[in-house]
């Protein structure tokens, strides 16, 4: 009987580990492979890092480039990500460059998501004045 009560109390816990661990996606590894927009001039380009088993945010670089125009749009404003569920998130933090200049690079970081999504996108408003640049990544 102690036996029996041990066990079920083992699967229930080792359930609920499972359900609250941070989300890996090492299987993605090749579907994170960088993204790029060239309009009006700028040339974005997004690149995803994989998050490890013990974080709690998820990391996207961004590089910048033009010759025509400054570039200063705020991220904390103008980007959100969206898994295939429909779950929008906004960013946490822009670690980088200050707004102006022709090149910026900088690290978006936003929540992980719970569970482990199929695929999600990065839009991002008003980059060299185009209205949004759309990143996406399968992560199945």
């Amino acid at each position: 009987m102690k036996t029996s009560k041990s066990l079920t109390f083992a699967l229930v816990i080792g359930a609920i580990a499972f359900w609250f661990t941070p989300v890996v996606f090492a299987d993605a590894a090749a579907a994170l492979e960088a993204r790029k927009s060239d309009a009006a001039g700028v040339r974005v380009v997004v690149t995803p890092k994989l998050p490890d088993s013990n974080a709690a945010v998820w990391e996207f670089e961004v590089v910048m480039d033009t010759h025509s125009k400054p570039l200063d749009t705020d991220f904390a404003q103008a980007a959100v990500l969206t898994d295939d569920t429909g779950r929008s998130f906004v960013p946490l933090a822009w670690q980088g460059d200050p707004p102006g200049g022709h090149h910026r690079k900088g690290i978006l970081r936003f929540p992980l998501p719970a569970g482990k999504p199929k695929a999600v996108e990065l839009k991002i408003k008003g980059i060299g004045g185009v209205a949004e640049r759309v990143f996406g990544w399968e992560l199945d």
